[in-house]
């Protein structure tokens, strides 16, 4: 059984060294999120997942959610962990003190998240997904709507759930079938089944509030003819009080690859009572802020993915004893070597963590972008700020996504066939992981999002904000020697960043089909050289740090090592992805649909 360690000391790196999250929070306003109130919290964190929620993950996989004639029941533990995690406050932790929240920065909740979805990515789900409904409520809702329905969601006493997929539409979300049909009180009656419901139901809160998309009769056909509704399980009266049972019903839940103790639900809506979130028709633009939430949540899941399992892969390297190092016997103690001597270990332990430490940089990055549109008064840092999210959104979700998984791969396989064995907790990690490249838009939808929509469609401006900050940096560290090995890479790749977006922008001028040929290739492209910035920031750091001189010199070297095999070893990557680029679409339309034959 693996036993999680919150890393503790690397997210403060990150929040405070890196980010400077003390001047960050000061310039927002955000008074009470001191130095000494970001170590006690995230301290605190720590404490419940490494000593309550971990301990949780394993029996979670093993026993997974029951049902029985509509009711779910989580497996051994989890409520009492749940009421734990409520007693505790973490649920109102970057919430509106309007509403009964701390009113604390996103971005020192999205460190929390990280520990919740490292120590067991099932448990953090049930409440991960109010804050997407939260955000939606908030953004878009009625003032009625928000006293209604957000100071339960804020204390965590009530949970939410995005209902977007149905049976015959994924993606295609225009297909929907699921009607609202308007009340004489003005609420709607809303029909419909939808599928793949994280959290549609379980016994962990009072109240389940759903966040469903539904078409209006007469409404236009395709996203244009899409509304969003607030739908709870039980209906809510006019002071946020529970009253009777809606039109709501679990019909199943789904019996999955991993993530087994989330209930994931077919959920029914029977003449559902239901309340239009925004204007008519006009859902799918409200969605997108619940959507967005989740993609930057579902970012750091993939580095949550990594994080454990480095840990149990660098434990088990540490200890497995197997074969004599090549180059010379390093445990003459032992009859032979520990495998992490070899390299080809180490090859995948740096993977790991390099993935965990850039995309922890990444993550938090985008979650200080969030306090910015949240709090900036300045509007032109605010929009500056928005279009370096809107561009990194979606690389940091498919990005981290995959090459989480990728990292929970290596952990098996560091543990040989032991990995593959469900008591060492290796491929639950694996198995749970491969979920985020799913939900919330797969890596294909995200590529097109960022290539067709937002690049090609802004015709390369949305890249100009964050590629300067890029310029910026490799400007004023030309000249420092010890900073070459970094800078001088990354203003390569950054100008080929540049020169393929060209191309692509060329290349579809003939032939839309390039854009979809070339995107995810694009999006992984981007994530490898992204990535590579954070790194040599992060390498940046540790050598004034080193320099000024520090007692905590290992932390240091180890993060100047680490970045020098990302960008040796890992940055490479994104030269096979131009290369597929170049060579364009062709060979991928050249079968006739006829040709794919068994």
């Amino acid at each position: 059984m693996l036993e999680y360690k919150a890393p503790v000391r690397d997210i403060k790196f990150v929040m405070q060294e890196l980010l400077d999250c003390e001047s960050h929070y000061q310039h927002l306003g955000y008074q009470d999120a001191s130095i000494d109130m970001v170590d006690a919290i995230i301290g605190e964190a720590a404490k419940l997942t490494e000593q309550v929620i971990a301990p949780l993950n394993q029996i979670g996989d093993q026993q997974g959610c029951t049902w029985k004639d509509g009711v779910v029941t989580t497996p051994d533990g989890f409520k009492a962990a749940y009421q734990q995690y409520v007693d505790g406050g973490w649920p109102t932790l970057s919430q509106s003190v309007e509403f009964g929240g701390q009113g604390l920065p996103h971005s020192l909740n999205i460190a929390i998240a990280e520990l919740f979805s490292a120590a067991n990515h099932s448990f953090a789900m049930y409440p991960g997904l109010s804050h997407g409904a939260l955000a939606t409520i908030e953004a878009h809702g009625s003032d009625i709507q928000k006293q209604q329905f957000m100071p339960k969601l804020v204390e965590g006493t009530w949970t939410g759930t995005m209902c977007l997929t149905e049976p015959h539409c994924g993606t295609d979300l225009g297909m929907l079938r699921t009607k609202a049909e308007i009340n004489e009180d003005g609420s709607y009656s809303i029909s419909g089944t939808k599928i793949f419901i994280s959290a549609g139901e379980h016994d962990l809160s009072d109240n389940i509030v759903h966040i469903v998309i539904a078409r209006i009769p007469g409404a236009p056909q395709g996203n244009k003819g899409i509304s969003l509704f607030i739908v709870p399980k039980f209906n809510v009266n006019e002071t946020g009080g529970i009253s009777d049972r809606n039109g709501v019903s679990c019909g199943s839940i789904e019996h999955k690859m991993g993530i087994n103790a989330n209930a994931t639900c077919v959920i029914n809506f029977d003449n559902a009572k239901g309340y239009l979130i925004g204007e008519e028709n006009r859902g799918l633009k409200c969605m997108f802020t619940f959507m967005n939430v989740a993609r930057i949540g579902v970012a750091n899941e993939g580095t949550a993915a990594a994080e454990a399992s480095f840990q149990g892969a660098l434990a088990y390297a540490k200890d497995r004893l197997q074969m004599r190092s090549i180059s010379g016997i390093k445990n003459p103690e032992g009859p032979a070597d520990p495998i992490i001597v070899h390299p080809d270990v180490r090859r995948m332990l740096l993977t790991q963590k390099s993935i965990a430490e850039g995309g922890r940089a990444l993550t938090t990055y985008l979650a200080q972008l969030v306090d910015i549109g949240h709090a900036e008064q300045d509007e032109a840092i605010k929009a500056d700020a928005e279009t370096k999210l809107a561009l990194l959104t979606p690389i940091a979700k498919a990005f981290l996504s995959e090459l989480g998984f990728e990292c929970t791969s290596h952990g098996v396989q560091i543990f040989g066939g032991h990995g593959f064995i469900k008591e060492w907790g290796m491929e639950q990690l694996m198995r749970d992981a491969k979920i985020s490249c799913l939900y919330e838009g797969t890596t294909g939808i995200q590529a097109l999002d960022l290539l067709a929509r937002k690049v090609i469609g802004s015709q390369g401006k949305i890249l100009k904000p964050f590629a300067n900050d890029i310029t910026t940096f490799c400007q004023e560290n030309f000249d420092e020697p010890k900073m070459a090995e970094f800078i001088k890479p990354i203003m390569a790749y950054a100008k080929e960043w540049h020169d393929i977006t060209l191309v692509i922008g060329e290349k579809a001028q003939k032939n839309l089909d390039e854009i979809g040929g070339a995107s995810v290739d694009y999006l992984m492209y981007s994530g490898y050289v992204t990535l590579a910035f954070f790194w040599a920031k992060m390498a940046k750091v540790a050598q004034d740090k080193l320099a000024a001189g520090t007692t905590d010199s290992a932390f240091y070297q180890a993060k100047i090592k680490t970045a020098q095999f990302y960008i040796q070893r890992i940055l490479p990557r994104a030269k096979g992805h131009a290369a597929c680029i170049e060579n364009g679409v062709s060979s991928m339309m050249a079968h006739n649909s006829e040709d794919f034959v068994f």
